[in-house]
């Protein structure tokens, strides 16, 4: 919002400087974005007038003037084509400094000239010129042009958020000032109209809800060739409006000075009633700036019995706008809900100043005082004769008294603030409100819709208090380390292990494709978003491996040709007890070289055993198996479920070829993925004494049926052996030539060792043969020659 200093202090004067001004305003949530002089500083141009023009004698398009200052007849030559005798112009004297130049005396053509008549571009007040800037005919001789012209002003430009709809107009602004500063606030006279015409205009408001208030009166004889006055063009000019005519540049003035809206109707062009309706369906108008619109049915329009008028709120038609011309005219006043006319310029593809200000909240308490001062400036400039004024008026909004407790006051802001201060504040803002024992209670002022909770009105307080008054305190808390379990891995310990293998992180969204859940995991029931933010990213993700899989064919499509990637996060599954279950896991995934490419390591593929590793360090300290698994992602023969202590934890695999061709991988993808809270537990140290005594080794080498498993047999031993035995471990499996297509050789190396002495050969072989015996009971298997 832009508008004049000048006229901002004609409502409110406090004693500061432009940008002293400035920075109260902007201190208290009102940003000034700039301050701009309205005119080039220059000196010494007065008023003159024209006495007589005569041809230059030398030149056909120089003028000899001769020109009244006040004090003294000068001799000017100009070129300007609208000179002419009898005009008053600004006149710059010998001595004089305007914008990029100085004035001396010269000659020109062999003439005198003692001066110069200035345009307003010359003095630096507009960008282009087409000759001479004429005054008025009662501007006095020989006044200072600055002073007469109102030069030495600034134009403030507001930066207002959505909320202060109230500072919207210069009398917004001025009350906002007079509450900083406390300074006095110059209200607007109210004129008493004398209704000399009983000519009433019938009104039938038909969408009372989106029109709670308005009015309107009809004004005959009023005079369109009547010039508008010089103050009332510069603060248009000044807030970025053009002049168009005395009626249509009133109704634009109030809506700057007040807030409020206004719209003149050519009453010959208006058939019957004025109706507040909304439009019908194949309805079309055109407006003020020429833009032809289909009406839709939710658009609220000012019409007569025959046809729409205007759209409400937004902008008047173009049909029955004031033109020269017009002697009759109806001029309205209204409130509109600020949800009828919300997002309706949006949906045009165009704003106006009325729209902007409907949509935000006026001051509905106002809009007959309004139409009140607009009638009245109409009869000062225009003339004319008012009727009297139609009021319709529905249920308006509801200003609800609020509860603002003192002490909350005090501990919201942090300051000690007495009631009395409080009262001075809320005298201030103008508010009317009433004192009890520990709080006010508030209501709010018709003008501000922003208003609604206590904590609203702390606000208020806080701005006019003054934030660079409150003190700033730094936050303290007493600094104590926060316990770390001995017993648990933090899932930055989880992070550190996998990056230490070369793993990188990546984060994506829980929002997947649904085709993804369907591949990967066959759920063919995952859980629906109702409002997606993409049509791909229909459904909570119950895996982390289709984000990994899609992060994986980025990389590749940017030529990374060995990538390593893992992500913990939340996936979510339906459950028999509510609609969905959280569930946090870990997600791994190793494409490409096993190792970077070097001179020291042959190149070779990632394969489900260097994973495997990779998920055997993750889960280090605990006994971890892996059984033979499905998963519909993953390669039949190249999977298994990762178990800790009989509880399945997650799985292993390559990825299966039908979706490895899907998504376009030319090699083989190796993943896994974990419950998270299965890595967490950690297993404490114990102390056990180590022996000084040499160890014992014997290798056992049995055959045994191919479907049965290592892990079995080494739980059996493990389970089975005698307190001397210290380890067992597999070191060897064959098949092929000399041996059953059914069976294979397995051979265990057992160490044995004991804390008190030097292990004899009889006693070792004794525990050898209890290991024999339990691999021959359990498992039928004979010792390979």
């Amino acid at each position: 919002m832009k508008f004049s200093e000048n006229w901002l202090r004609s409502f409110v004067n406090p004693p500061l400087s432009s940008d002293e001004l400035a920075h109260v305003l902007t201190m208290a949530g009102i940003e000034v974005e700039s301050i701009e002089p309205v005119a080039a500083v220059f000196n010494k141009v007065v008023v003159a007038e024209v006495l007589t023009v005569e041809k230059h004698p030398e030149a056909d398009r120089l003028k000899v003037c001769s020109v009244n200052t006040g004090a003294e007849t000068l001799q000017i030559v100009c070129g300007a084509p609208n000179v002419s005798a009898g005009v008053k112009v600004p006149c710059a004297l010998i001595g004089a400094t305007l914008p990029g130049f100085a004035i001396k005396k010269t000659k020109l053509r062999g003439i005198d000239s003692s001066g110069m008549l200035c345009s307003a571009k010359e003095l630096g007040i507009s960008d282009a010129a087409d000759g001479l800037l004429l005054l008025s005919a009662d501007a006095p001789v020989g006044t200072d042009f600055r002073g007469y012209y109102g030069l030495d002003d600034h134009i403030f430009t507001l930066k207002l958020t959505p909320n202060r709809a109230d500072c919207l107009g210069v009398l917004g602004v001025a009350r906002e000032v007079a509450a900083i500063t406390s300074a006095e606030l110059i209200l607007l006279e109210k004129k008493s109209i004398s209704e000399e015409i009983g000519d009433t205009q019938a009104v039938q408001v038909m969408a009372s809800e989106a029109c709670p208030l308005y009015c309107g009166r009809i004004m005959r004889d009023v005079n369109l060739d009547a010039p508008t006055p010089l103050w009332l063009t510069q603060r248009l000019e000044r807030s970025g409006l053009r002049s168009i005519n005395p009626i249509v540049d009133i109704t634009n003035y109030m809506l700057l000075e007040t807030g409020q809206p206004m719209h003149a109707f050519n009453l010959a062009k208006i058939d019957g009633a004025i109706q507040i309706r909304y439009a019908n369906r194949d309805e079309q108008m055109q407006l003020l700036n020429g833009n032809q619109i289909d009406l839709d049915p939710g658009m609220l329009l000012i019409a007569d019995e025959q046809k729409p008028l205007a759209l409400a709120g937004i902008m008047g038609g173009l049909d029955s706008g004031v033109t020269q011309g017009t002697t009759d005219i109806f001029l309205e006043s209204a409130f509109f809900s600020p949800e009828a006319i919300s997002g309706k310029s949006f949906q045009l593809g165009f704003n106006s100043d009325s729209a902007y200000r409907f949509e935000r909240g006026v001051d509905f308490a106002a809009t007959r005082d309004a139409l009140e001062r607009a009638t009245y400036l109409i009869q000062t400039i225009c003339g004319g004769k008012a009727g009297s004024v139609t009021e319709i008026k529905h249920g308006l909004p509801q200003r609800v008294p609020v509860k603002v407790r003192v002490q909350r006051i005090i501990r919201v802001l942090g300051i000690d603030i007495s009631k009395q201060q409080i009262s001075d504040y809320f005298r201030r803002l103008q508010f009317e409100f009433s004192t009890g024992e520990d709080a006010f209670t508030v209501t709010p002022p018709s003008y501000r819709f922003d208003l609604a909770i206590e904590e609203d009105f702390i606000e208020e307080l806080a701005r006019i208090h003054g934030y660079d008054r409150i003190p700033v305190h730094y936050p303290s808390g007493g600094m104590a380390m926060l316990s770390a379990p001995e017993s648990k891995y933090t899932t930055m310990d989880v992070k550190r292990s996998l990056t230490a293998r070369d793993y990188q992180e990546v984060i994506n969204y829980a929002f997947v494709d649904s085709s993804w859940e369907l591949d990967l995991v066959n759920n063919n029931r995952p859980i629906a978003l109702q409002n997606p933010i993409a049509s791909q990213m229909n459904v909570m993700r119950s895996t982390l491996i289709g984000g990994l899989i899609a992060n994986l064919q980025f990389n590749l499509n940017r030529k990374q040709t060995r990538v390593r990637l893992f992500e913990m996060g939340c996936c979510f599954v339906r459950d028999d007890e509510s609609d969905c279950k959280q569930i946090e896991k870990l997600a791994g995934l190793s494409y490409g070289d096993v190792a970077p490419e070097q001179w020291g390591v042959p190149v070779r593929n990632v394969d489900f055993y260097d994973v495997k590793a990779d998920v055997e360090v993750l889960c280090k300290g605990k006994t971890i198996h892996f059984r033979k698994f499905f998963h519909p992602a993953l390669h039949p023969g190249k999977s298994a479920q990762i178990v800790i202590e009989d509880r399945p934890i997650g799985w292993l695999g390559e990825l299966h070829p039908r979706w490895q061709k899907k998504y376009g991988l030319q090699k083989n993808t190796v993943l896994f993925e974990i419950e998270l809270d299965s890595l967490i537990p950690k297993s404490l140290p114990a102390v056990k004494e180590i022996s000084k005594f040499p160890p014992v080794r014997r290798d056992i080498a049995i055959i045994v049926d191919n479907d049965i498993s290592v892990h079995s047999l080494l739980d059996a031993l493990y389970a089975g052996k005698s307190a001397i035995v210290s380890d067992i471990s597999l070191f060897d499996i064959y098949r092929g030539k000399g041996m059953d297509n059914s069976k294979k050789s397995l051979a265990f190396r057992v160490l044995l060792q004991d804390t008190e002495k030097t292990l004899t050969d009889e006693e070792a072989d004794s525990a050898v043969v209890s290991l024999v015996e339990i691999l021959r009971n359990k498992f039928s298997a004979t010792l390979r020659n």
